[in-house]
């Protein structure tokens, strides 16, 4: 046997055995000794390059050389659905077609994977092309990171022209290892389709061959029409025959249950086959069925499987009439999609925003919505014009969560400029983000000034980001030790600012000098150094910033909660110069940097100890409730979240509900915030503050 025939014999024997495992689940051969056999051809393509064939498995590890995404056309329709968010519209959509059509029509049920769309175009049986969907005409080739998904044939068994279209999806056990190993929790992904997405964009295809992709077809378009099939089941049927992957999860419908399952018999396809009576039973358990799946399904496809009636129906400009998708989430709200502008925060991290044509949401009138990052983007394909879904997560956050309808303007998926918005800096991609490396990019230093201002750290009320902004231009602050060295009396005769807002201003910045420790150091702005992380440094003995400045990554490594990256960020954050030369001002102002100063200044009397408090409500002077929750702590008494048979006391603010009510039932002392003061003993000092009412100015 010559080299040439024992590399063909390799190929097609590994071949078989990646479809056994990757397609149909039933492993032919040990994995030793499958990686034997893949060593070997490795090391015999090695010493004869020019034998390499384009269907070799070992194109499944991917190269270390940088892809280039560009932009080819579609040579197949590529469009969206119709969308239901009701079964009462999947039902009227079925119903219309039966009476539109006069022979009998059978329906085939898909689930909708909530993946990124792919189109896999093969020449000659051997896959030359993928691309995603992009904007339904023009999509972004992606071949080399393609092809190192596993359940996918590089070559088929017939030499064909033929184009399939998928979903490429992360299954959600593997999105769940792969994210919790990132430790920085802003550059975890959202969801699983947002991290199939960065992986498909990755520039070197090696890095995609380390996440384990999959992908399910579900059409197929032959260039030579004798070759299609008759109907869609017996398309799934010749897919499956040539080597591809199908969602096995297919239902099958027709006017008795009967006559369903003799079809699904004769295509000799796997499935549950159903009457028309029963579709909504079935919507209900696939809607009911879609936490126990081990992918992400947003929803069900309804499509006519009869091909000649499909060519009847025909197509608008954006869908077919003859499918429907049925998603299970209804939109909150419509709107297209004007423009996006790009957002650059405290840490340099760069966030893209939605401007949207106004629509109500909420009981408010939503123009502008998250949408992440570019990854994210891209998982939606999303281009400017696009009608797009808005929802509130969290009740919250306005975000964008999936296309509507594509622009009929041939706009192309949004890329964000490799250049900061706000100091003309070329950014870096770190993780799923993109960054501003200028310390002194203008939108960072405010942000970082706001940040430390804010309620939930220093706690500076004067110091609003609005009025931030204002003594950033004027160049009053420009950094954050700024706060404590400014003249602040020069200000007085600006638009707003009096002597009595001075006066505000000062008192308000000479009280946060008395914050403790741990709020000094999470306010610092260091990346990965919030106040959880702050609290596990000094529990683990790092109490101090002399203790942090001379920290080794080993020794922060032993502290529960810590891990490598945050280590190392933390550890060279404490390098820095600039970040040292704020800490020296920041101390020699007065401010706490060790626990010893807390303890010198906090000394009070336990007059708490022994009692469980839970708070409940609003307050007008514990704002975040948080603060109410610490004072309580400083005096020796426990806190807990919800009301139990061992909580001695409830502080209760306004707005207090069902917590209330439960220790009304327990017979639980109910305090109120004019109360709490009393047995604080800084009522004088908090109607003071309440009488000057320090806001922020704007």
């Amino acid at each position: 046997m010559d080299i040439k025939e024992k590399i063909d014999g390799l190929v097609e024997q590994l071949i078989n055995y990646q479809k056994a495992y990757y397609v149909d689940g039933k492993p032919l051969v040990s994995d030793m000794e499958y990686d034997r056999l893949f060593d070997e051809l490795a090391r015999l393509e090695k010493e004869n390059p020019s034998l390499v064939r384009p269907d070799s498995p070992t194109v499944r590890v991917g190269s270390d050389l940088s892809n280039d995404f560009p932009e080819v056309e579609h040579t197949i329709p590529v469009l969206s659905l119709d969308k239901a968010y009701s079964k009462d519209e999947v039902l009227s959509f079925i119903d219309k077609c039966i009476r539109k059509e006069t022979s009998s029509l059978t329906f085939v049920a898909e689930e909708k994977i909530d993946g990124i769309s792919m189109v896999l175009y093969y020449e000659d049986g051997i896959l030359s092309r993928a691309v995603t969907r992009g904007n339904g005409t023009v999509g972004n080739d992606v071949t080399a990171n393609i092809k190192t998904i596993k359940s996918i044939p590089l070559s088929l068994p017939e030499k064909i022209d033929i184009a399939v279209r998928g979903e490429v999806f992360l299954k959600k056990k593997d999105f769940e290892i792969i994210n919790s190993r990132e430790e920085d929790e802003d550059k975890r992904a959202a969801n699983p389709r947002n991290l199939a997405a960065g992986t498909v964009r990755r520039q070197k295809s090696e890095e995609t061959a380390r996440i384990p992709l999959d992908m399910f077809i579900y059409e197929g378009f032959w260039s030579n029409k004798d070759l299609t099939p008759k109907d869609h089941l017996h398309i799934l049927k010749k897919l499956k025959d040539l080597g591809f992957k199908i969602n096995t999860h297919m239902s099958f419908f027709a006017h008795d249950r009967k006559e369903a399952e003799n079809a699904l018999k004769q295509s000799g396809l796997e499935g549950k086959a159903f009457a028309f009576s029963e579709m909504a039973d079935y919507i209900a358990f696939k809607t009911g069925e879609r936490k126990s799946l081990e992918w992400e399904i947003d929803g069900l496809v309804f499509k006519i499987n009869e091909l000649e009636t499909r060519e009847r129906f025909g197509y608008t400009e954006h869908h077919p009439r003859w499918a429907i998708a049925y998603k299970f989430e209804s939109p909150q709200a419509v709107s297209k999609l004007l423009g996006i502008t790009v957002q650059v925060g405290r840490t340099g991290r760069i966030t893209p925003v939605a401007e949207l044509s106004p629509v109500p949401l909420g009981g408010s009138v939503i123009r502008r919505a998250t949408l992440h990052n570019q990854e994210y983007i891209e998982s939606l394909e999303l281009a400017i014009g696009d009608t797009v879904s808005i929802a509130k997560r969290g009740d919250v956050i306005p975000a964008v969560e999936d296309v509507i309808e594509k622009n009929e303007e041939g706009n192309t998926t949004y890329e964000i400029p490799l250049i900061c918005p706000s100091c003309g800096s070329t950014l870096k991609k770190d993780g799923a983000h993109l960054f501003c490396q200028n310390r002194e990019c203008p939108e960072q230093v405010k942000g970082l000034l706001s940040f430390f201002a804010s309620r939930n750290q220093m706690d500076i009320e004067t110091l609003g980001p609005k009025t931030i902004e204002l003594f950033y231009q004027k160049g009053v602050l420009r950094r954050i030790e700024d706060i404590y060295s400014a003249d602040y009396h020069a200000l007085v005769g600006m638009p707003g600012i009096g002597e009595k807002t001075v006066q505000q201003i000062i008192r308000s910045v000479e009280e946060s000098k008395t914050r403790p420790f741990k709020t000094v150091l999470s306010s610092l702005g260091i990346s990965e150094l919030g106040k959880k992380s702050a609290e596990m440094l000094i529990s683990g003995g790092f109490d101090s910033i002399n203790k942090l400045r001379s920290a080794k990554e080993e020794d922060l490594i032993k502290i529960p909660g810590i891990g490598e990256r945050t280590a190392k960020i933390i550890v060279d954050a404490f390098k820095d110069g600039i970040l040292l030369s704020t800490i020296d001002k920041l101390s020699s102002y007065g401010l706490h940097m060790s626990q010893d100063e807390d303890e010198k200044e906090d000394k009070l009397e336990q007059t708490l100890s022994g009692t469980v408090w839970c708070v409940t409500g609003s307050f007008v002077h514990f704002n975040p409730r948080s603060k109410a929750l610490e004072e309580i702590e400083k005096r020796g008494g426990r806190t807990v979240s919800s009301v139990t048979g061992k909580t001695t006391h409830l502080l209760a603010g306004s707005g207090g509900g069902s917590k209330r009510a439960e220790a009304e039932k327990l017979g639980i002392e109910i305090v109120d915030e004019s109360a709490f003061l009393v047995m604080l003993g800084i009522e004088a000092d908090r109607k003071e503050v309440e009488k000057d009412s320090q806001l922020e100015l704007f």
